[in-house]
């Protein structure tokens, strides 16, 4: 992406294609709440004994997976169709490229 002539960026992808789950990976890194589930930057957690008995560790991957499932089913088009339908407007944006 780059900065867009009214401000916001302009993207090399059209909006649809960009989700969610790419755009906070590359800026905030693992989607999971724990080390020791995350897919892409897995580590053991340092107290654990056993992580396939820890209750923590389940519930903390059944997060991950439903955090994964919205963010990854989601587009920045998706959140701007959003806004214009909780504002009541419906409509396109001129030119999907740009976002902001």
């Amino acid at each position: 992406s780059k900065k867009g002539a009214g401000g916001g960026y302009y993207l090399l992808k059209t909006a649809e294609e960009i989700k969610l789950s790419a755009i906070i990976r590359v800026i905030d890194g693992p989607i999971a709440l724990l080390p020791c589930v995350s897919l892409n930057f897995y580590e053991k957690c340092a107290e654990c004994v056993d992580e396939h008995y820890c209750g923590i560790r389940d519930v903390m991957a059944n997060v991950r997976d439903a955090t994964l499932k919205i963010l990854g089913d989601t587009s920045i088009a998706d959140m701007v169709g959003r806004e214009d339908i909780l504002a009541g407007k419906e409509g396109k944006v001129a030119d999907d490229r740009v976002v902001g």
